[in-house]
């Protein structure tokens, strides 16, 4: 089994490009690249529905509203906790939040990789053991903004800031136990997740499902099926009655509104892992490389512009995280980056979670400042200065500059 995710995209690559996986052609990938392809891989901003494609409430003191999508303002989260609760939780949709019945749903298993099909209900699912875990879900896209206003890029997409992210403890069932129920063969090399929500439409083709394979060593490694979110039934907009949680790995990885999970001996791919979620540009190989595990972030619990009184102490709040493991050190920068200091830990980091951290402050003259975070993950990761460019603004890792004003 394939266990590099470096060495997985490549091989993936070549066998697509060699017409040996299923799952999109690459003369539906061609159409695609002529009506626009890879810069509408998500919903355009300001994208029109009849009604609302969100169930939740999205008020604005909470929330920064983009069509399909609404981000989390980072200020809504201070005092909250370690946990993002669920009324302040980003939502990314491709389309719109289904109605399901959860009575007369059911995750159905198939696929040469499998000795027999497998159906299981929802109550099926929460009879067998569970586990829980706190991780962290980010859009591939969270900081995308960035390329632009700080580093005078253009990208495609939606414009998050840094508010596409929440952490949450998740209870379900692990993937590998259903897999090994229904018989998992020795052969298997993918499985395919695939949602419940409506088909999504770009370019006047229709791409299905949303749906983006992993490989079957991640599969059976700490992926879950998740029932709960916080110790409450999924919502809807978080994928309601079963989603999938595949910690570490970028958000589309955790498809929402399960349905059906294929398991093959032979590769399969789709176009959220062939036309999205690619990184493509001048540092990349033609073929783009696949978008996996999320990078180093740090955000600040506090309003962009937010103006504070001088003479007076203040603390600075924040959380950092890291798709590599746990945050080990963060260091805040309150001169635009010209002095570094080490910021406090608040608890523990969490191995798929975030560090919560503060920072006193006492800024003596009124004026404008720049305050910086910047984080190191267990393996030595630190956030740079500069994020490698990719078309579609995907993993910005960057240190962001974040300006308040005292006076």
């Amino acid at each position: 089994m394939l266990t590099d995710e470096s060495t997985y995209d490549q091989t993936r690559a070549r066998q697509w490009q060699a017409g040996e996986a299923r799952g999109l052609s690459r003369r539906t990938v061609m159409r695609l690249s002529v009506l626009g392809g890879l810069s509408m891989a998500v919903a355009p901003v300001g994208t029109a529905h009849a009604a609302s494609p969100i169930v939740k409430p999205l008020p604005p003191e909470l929330f920064e509203v983009y069509g399909t999508n609404a981000e989390t303002k980072w200020e809504a989260l201070s005092g909250q906790g370690y946990l993002t609760p669920i009324d302040r939780f980003f939502v990314r949709n491709h389309t719109s939040t289904p109605d399901i019945d959860v009575n007369t749903w059911s995750l159905k298993l198939f696929g040469t990789g499998l000795r027999r099909p497998a159906e299981f209900g929802y109550h099926d699912l929460r009879a067998l053991p569970s586990e829980s875990v706190t991780a962290f879900i980010e859009c591939a896209g969270n900081g995308r903004s960035f390329y632009t206003s700080q580093q005078g890029q253009q990208v495609s997409g939606t414009p998050w800031k840094l508010g596409a992210v929440g952490v949450a403890r998740w209870r379900g069932v692990r993937l590998s136990t259903i897999l090994a129920r229904a018989g998992l063969s020795k052969r298997a090399v993918d499985v395919l997740p695939s949602g419940l929500d409506a088909d999504y439409v770009t370019g006047g083709v229709n791409l299905g499902k949303v749906r983006r394979p992993l490989p079957v060593a991640k599969a059976l490694e700490d992926v879950l099926l998740a029932y709960e979110m916080n110790g409450r039934p999924l919502p809807p907009d978080h994928g309601f009655p079963v989603r999938l949680v595949v910690p570490s790995w970028v958000g589309i990885a955790s498809i929402k509104w399960l349905g059906s999970i294929e398991v093959s001996e032979t590769p399969l791919v789709s176009p959220w892992n062939t036309q999205y979620y690619r990184l493509v540009g001048p540092a990349y190989p033609a073929e783009g490389t696949l978008v996996t595990r999320q990078v180093v972030k740090s955000a600040f619990e506090l309003p962009r512009d937010a103006v504070l009184a001088a003479g007076q102490r203040h603390v600075l709040r924040g959380r950092s995280w890291s798709g590599n493991g746990r945050i080990c050190k963060v260091d805040v920068s309150v001169d635009g980056g010209v002095t570094w200091h080490p910021a406090k830990p608040v608890g523990q980091a969490s191995e798929h979670g975030w560090l919560q951290w503060e920072f006193p402050w006492r800024p003596k003259a009124p004026g404008a400042y720049t305050l910086h975070a910047r984080a190191t993950d267990v393996t030595g990761a630190q956030q740079p200065v500069v994020s490698d460019y990719n078309t579609q603004g995907y993993l910005f890792g960057a240190i962001v500059s974040h300006p308040v004003t005292v006076g």
